[in-house]
């Protein structure tokens, strides 16, 4: 923590004491992104995406409708430059907010032509944050040993290429030190398959 230096006070980290612990959180910055964003009069989400949307690119809209004859949905497109300027910011929270790390991988595969649906989503995670603008890593003081993990596989998440997505998180006691949601590199045949490749991403983490 004592080598974030400058990119410390960028990211607008920053840390409270108290009995449990400290804690490690971006309040200020996350502030900054609602009033950016013009959400700060908007009614907070309760989740950061909604998962029963499937999101997809422009091509993959166009490929549908030459294929399958069925007319795309009609989606316009969104300012590119807004929409990567948001998802950038949303990266850099997730330095303190493994809560939106699925949500804002997700948003980051469209940052060539963003459609209204993606600048939406993104606004979602907005709403999300602005919830609990406060809401951080609590780096406990109760001294273990012990190195927990937990991972998990969306089979073929991907409309896209038909890959899975692998999540993993990973604990030294009651701290979370690493997290990642991503993409796995080749298709899985089978929910199983993609099951052991999160697992093996996860031990080589642990590694």
């Amino acid at each position: 923590m004592k080598d974030l230096g400058e990119l410390k006070d960028f990211l607008g980290i920053e840390f409270a004491r108290s009995e449990q612990g400290i804690t490690m959180h971006q309040r200020k910055y996350a502030l900054e992104v609602i009033s950016k964003s013009r959400m700060s009069a908007a009614r907070p989400a309760i989740t950061p995406i909604d998962t029963n949307i499937k999101l997809t690119t422009k091509q993959y809209d166009e490929h549908i409708e030459v294929k399958d004859g069925v007319k795309a949905s009609g989606d316009p497109l969104a300012d590119q430059e807004t929409y990567q300027r948001l998802i950038r910011k949303l990266l850099y929270l997730t330095v303190t907010r493994p809560d939106i790390a699925f949500a804002v991988q997700t948003l980051s595969q469209f940052l060539q032509q963003p459609k209204k649906t993606h600048m939406d989503a993104a606004l979602r995670i907005v709403k999300y944050i602005k919830q609990s603008p406060g809401h951080g890593l609590l780096l406990s003081s109760i001294y273990t040993n012990s190195v927990t993990a937990y991972c998990d596989a969306d089979w073929a998440a991907c409309l896209l290429t038909g890959k899975s997505v692998t999540g993993y998180m990973v604990k030294v006691g009651n701290s979370v030190v690493s997290w990642k949601s991503k993409k796995q590199t080749t298709v899985s045949i089978s929910s199983a398959e993609s099951e052991y490749r999160s697992l093996a991403t996860t031990v080589a983490e642990l590694a």
